[in-house]
């Protein structure tokens, strides 16, 4: 006995359904996906005996093509109709810049309608995290140029405004970057408004020269992510080589946070995360320091 296939209020079963749909009845927006990596850096000096200090940068691409034409932009690009959005981001990240196998994550899908001048786009942002000395970048077919820009981010305003259902909470974010003599820059508003439990957030660019798209928000709030989740997960270690010193990965939570740590508390902190090795430092000028490896979690479980 088989069962009666389920029918809609047009006698159609599924399959029928699926047989004469018509998917233009809707208009349909593109879709893109932005890639926003990062990496952390020695800064140049002269002072050989002296540590390097770190930086954090971001790797962007120079359009080639209009819109934006000859300004800076995240590397990324359209998705196909029969691939993920993961799939997209892994085969963008390749085409464009010759990256791959590296950590990234989801963070947020941009939205407005007039992001975009050619038309209706919506854009999923990922982060990915490497250690710069093992990846070799290149610029794609459709850029003229792929460069790591040393990324500047303070808080120049907080305001906070009460209002009947709560309170608005602002922050003027400013952002520079700089690769060699050139600085590009951005001011981005956050405003979070609470009414009781329900808070929502908004982002809008007040300047920005030389980044297009709105890839000044996607890039403010990647920070803000990365340094949210630098407190409570293991992700710094993707910015590591295999063996580091302390010293070394404290000044890389440092640069990512923007502040300095001390650095007894740091070493508690870290503690069950890295392992010691029988390997030492030999850079001419300074002392031999201890080199650790990451601890995965798994082994911190055994």
């Amino acid at each position: 006995m088989t069962e009666n296939p389920l029918r809609d209020q047009n006698g159609l079963t599924e399959p029928e359904f699926l047989q004469i749909y018509d998917a233009s009845q809707y208009e349909r927006p593109s879709v893109t996906v932005d890639m926003l990596i990062f990496t952390v850096t020695n800064k140049e000096q002269n002072n050989y005996r002296k540590l390097p200090e770190k930086a954090l940068q971001l790797l962007l691409i120079k359009r080639g093509e209009h819109p934006y034409l000859g300004q800076w932009a995240l590397p990324g690009g359209f998705v196909s109709m029969r691939e993920s959005l993961d799939e997209a981001a892994r085969r963008e990240l390749h085409s464009e810049t010759n990256i791959d196998n590296v950590y990234m994550e989801q963070l947020f899908a941009w939205g407005e309608s007039n992001r975009d001048p050619r038309t209706r786009v919506i854009s999923c942002s990922y982060m990915a995290l490497a250690d710069r000395t093992s990846m070799d970048v290149r610029a794609g077919d459709d850029a003229a140029d792929a460069a790591w820009w040393e990324v500047a981010y303070s808080i120049i305003q907080e305001k906070r405004t009460m209002t009947e259902q709560g309170c608005d909470l602002e922050r003027l974010v400013t952002m520079e970057l700089r690769h060699g003599e050139e600085v590009l820059s951005a001011t981005v508003r956050v405003t979070e408004s609470m009414n009781g439990s329900v808070t929502q957030v908004r982002r809008e660019i007040i300047e920005a020269d030389g980044i297009a798209f709105d890839h000044a928000k996607m890039i403010e709030y990647a920070i803000e992510r990365l340094r949210n989740k630098i407190e409570y997960t293991d992700i710094a270690f993707h910015l590591m080589p295999p063996l580091f010193t302390l010293s070394e990965l404290q000044q890389v939570y440092e640069v990512i946070l923007g502040k300095e740590l001390l650095a007894a508390a740091f070493r508690r902190k870290i503690a069950d995360v890295v392992a010691e090795t029988n390997e030492s430092t030999k850079d001419a000028g300074h002392r031999p320091s201890k080199l650790y490896r990451y601890k995965p979690r798994w082994e911190r479980t055994w």
